[in-house]
């Protein structure tokens, strides 16, 4: 087992690097926005981490999308590049060094990987058959060919099967190929290749991904791989447009670097550049990706490593990448994290039909970054799908940001500073202090599972908790009968406000740092570590402002109907374009919502989530029959009502954003089904204590066919 973090050892944290080859869309972002937030609560324990990335520039679909606009790859590529690294930062994305592929250092470091291997006797040479344009004369890698899946029979490119298994192939393995240059189909042609002969590193492969840390699929997908025979890695390609291969003799100097050795080379090359940037008495580059022992069951090789990737990698993050690092003598990573898809309103993004929310409709629509932070990072767990809606995104900001983490923050804030002029002299309860440390445990908890989303919750449950607090003690009521008592309340709240900034700065950066200025801390709050949320606050602070607006419906309307319109547009374009026209991650592998390709299976169900649960976790859902008493609108909020639900054993007050789809009054004597054992929260200040099960965008009510009786548990 691994340390728990911090160690003394630093850390990096890495995301897949986005392809050069299209806009990116808010679907792209989860990794990075997850990665950011990863890294900095990193910070927060105190561990010394560098966030690093860069732009993948090679691969065959540069090439080709270069060659239709007239001008060379690396001009093509270059432009992306440099939009996404005015893009990042636009949604708080902060990397510690941006980098790319085709840089000096990456391309010497790529080369040296490749030199170790073959000194350590793992590079064969083969002859393989290779698909080949006869009309153009030139041989086709990759995406230059498409064909059959010799494994399931779809569709696929020329290097993945992407629209069925999803495997890797190799080149030759493509079944009725066709060229993608000419559109006739192809022929195959004996050329010789170079390999990576992955059945060196099998037994090593598996001890490693009994070690690997991180999400469950990305620990059990590999292992039928692993466990297998391994097939030896192409590592050459028959371009121009490259890293080239370290020849030894004349005849291999026209072969360059497959696109997945460079690529995920770019993690050393990037962390290496930051190293040299800061100096290595403050980052040492070398300490995370070099130095260590061999590894046993108590000390692992590897840095303190941590990839976070899409589902659609991992074979190559958990497979083929720790190969090669293990044949150039560098260390291996400790965690891998890969996320679902992210899907738009309920269906997969489409590029070719522009469904898709484009970053720079983010950035143009005027809402905050740190919105879209939280809806991404907090909607669904990390290895699960994400529904983004410009309808969803309202609803959560409305209910959760400002109805309960804004409105705990400035009531608190703004009645410390009018009646105390800041914090009162008052010392913080045990109550309160207990809350506090439950909150840090459980963020420490979250950084060491890899719960990303769990960062996000952090801050909104403590202050659910403060506004159950504020309210069960009035202190409006307490300044002139108990005035001691009133100020240890608020003193409490005050304490509390403070906590939440730390705890809210990994996932909401920009929110947490206005709030820290607020309450007259000195210095950034992106400097404060997790133990600042139990030091006392400044005793003077300004008078505060509201944290978060409330998005009306005429916003969101608004959006929606602008995203429709563009989409209808294109469906009524005959031209549209064809696929491979958005970025992606490493070479378009990362799945619906971050791929180069169209993706969408022209269905409007979300695909069932990979991540099976078992059934003992199963089994501690308490699901009830309840029936519902009574129904009434929660005044102030668009979508939410409260309703008082009878579940056998007793009453609960249960809140659901049902008000806008269902008649109220009609609501009463309805049987429903109920999950009992949630904990309570807090939806725009009213406790909700449970949760009504329902079915799609118009909250269908699941129900009973026949008389199952209140209480009835559901199996």
């Amino acid at each position: 087992m691994h340390e728990e973090f911090p160690t003394e050892s630093p850390a990096v944290v890495t995301c897949g690097l986005p392809y050069a080859n299209g806009d990116l869309h808010v679907g792209h972002l989860r990794t990075y926005v997850s990665g950011d937030a990863y890294s900095r609560a990193l910070e927060r324990l105190g561990q010394s981490v560098a966030f690093v990335c860069g732009s993948d520039m090679h691969g065959t679909p540069i090439a080709v999308n270069a060659a239709e606009a007239g001008v060379d790859p690396e001009t093509f590529a270059s432009e992306y590049h440099e939009q996404y690294e005015e893009t990042f930062p636009e949604f708080n994305v902060e990397f510690d060094n941006y980098g790319h592929t085709h840089d000096a250092t990456n391309t010497e470091m790529t080369r040296s990987f490749v030199r170790e291997w073959i000194d350590g006797d793992h590079v064969v040479e083969k002859e393989i058959e290779v698909a080949w344009d006869a009309e153009a004369g030139q041989p086709l890698p990759d995406r230059f060919v498409e064909g059959t899946c010799p494994y399931c029979g779809e569709r696929a490119r020329g290097d993945e099967c992407d629209e069925g298994c999803q495997r890797h192939l190799e080149p030759g393995e493509i079944e009725d190929p066709v060229s993608t240059i000419t559109g006739n189909p192809a022929e195959y042609r004996t050329r010789r290749h170079k390999f990576l002969r992955l059945a060196d590193f099998q037994e090593y492969l598996a001890g490693f991904i009994d070690r690997l840390e991180g999400t469950e699929n990305a620990k059990n997908q590999p292992r039928e791989w692993i466990e297998g025979e391994l097939k030896d890695l192409c590592i050459t390609r028959d371009m121009d447009w490259g890293v080239d291969y370290p020849a030894e003799d004349d005849g291999e100097e026209e072969l360059v670097l497959y696109v997945w050795v460079d690529a995920p080379i770019e993690y050393v090359s990037s962390t290496k550049q930051y190293s040299e940037r800061v100096g290595a008495e403050e980052y040492d580059w070398e300490a995370v990706w070099r130095d260590r022992a061999e590894p046993t069951a108590s000390a692992p090789e590897g840095g303190e490593i941590v990839h976070l990737i899409g589902h659609d990698i991992i074979q190559h993050h958990a497979v083929f990448w720790p190969a090669m690092l293990r044949g150039a003598g560098f260390n291996e990573p400790r965690a891998i994290l890969a996320c679902g898809f992210v899907n738009l309103a309920g269906e997969a993004f489409s590029t070719s039909r522009d469904r898709a929310v484009w970053a720079d409709d983010y950035v143009e629509s005027g809402l905050h970054p740190d919105l879209y932070r939280y809806h991404i990072v907090t909607g669904s767990e990390f290895t699960a799908d994400v529904n983004f809606s410009w309808d969803r995104l309202g609803e959560r900001v409305n209910s959760e940001l400002v109805g309960t983490l804004g409105n705990f923050l400035y009531r608190s804030l703004l009645f410390a500073e009018r009646n105390y002029g800041g914090t009162p002299e008052a010392a913080v309860s045990d109550e309160v202090e207990g809350e506090i440390e439950a909150a840090m445990a459980d963020f420490r908890t979250a950084v060491n599972d890899y719960r990303v989303r769990g960062l996000g919750r952090a801050p909104v449950e403590l202050a659910s908790f403060g506004n159950e607090y504020i309210q069960r003690h009035e202190p409006w009521k307490l300044t002139d009968d108990d005035p001691k008592r009133a100020a240890r309340v608020i003193r409490d709240c005050v304490q509390l406000s403070k906590a939440i900034a730390v705890l809210m700065e990994p996932v909401l950066p920009e929110k947490a740092e206005t709030l820290w200025s607020q309450l007259g801390e000195d210095g950034s709050v992106h400097e404060a570590t997790l133990e600042a949320a139990l030091s006392a606050p400044p005793e003077a602070f300004g008078e505060p402002s509201e944290l978060f607006d409330r998005l009306e419906d005429d916003e969101i309307e608004a959006l929606n109907r602008q995203l429709e319109a563009r989409i209808e547009a294109a469906e009524g374009d005959a031209e549209a374009p064809a696929e491979g026209s958005d970025g992606s991650e490493n070479g378009g592998k990362d799945g619906r919502g971050a791929a180069d390709e169209d993706a969408d299976d022209g269905s409007a169900l979300e695909p069932i989530a990979d991540e099976r649960v078992s059934f003992e976790t199963f089994e501690e859902l308490d699901v009830r029959i309840g029936e519902i008493r009574s129904a009434e609108p929660i005044e102030g909020a668009d979508d939410l009502a409260k309703l008082e639900v009878d579940v056998g054993v007793e009453r609960r007050q249960i809140v659901a954003g049902i008000k806008r789809l269902h008649d109220l009054d009609s609501l009463p004597g309805t049987r429903i089904v109920v999950v009992a054992n949630l904990e309570k929260t807090e939806l725009f200040g009213v406790e909700s204590d449970g949760m009504l099960l329902a079915a799609g965008e118009e909250a269908d009510l699941l129900t009973t066919h026949g008389g199952a009786e209140p209480g009835t548990r559901v199996r």
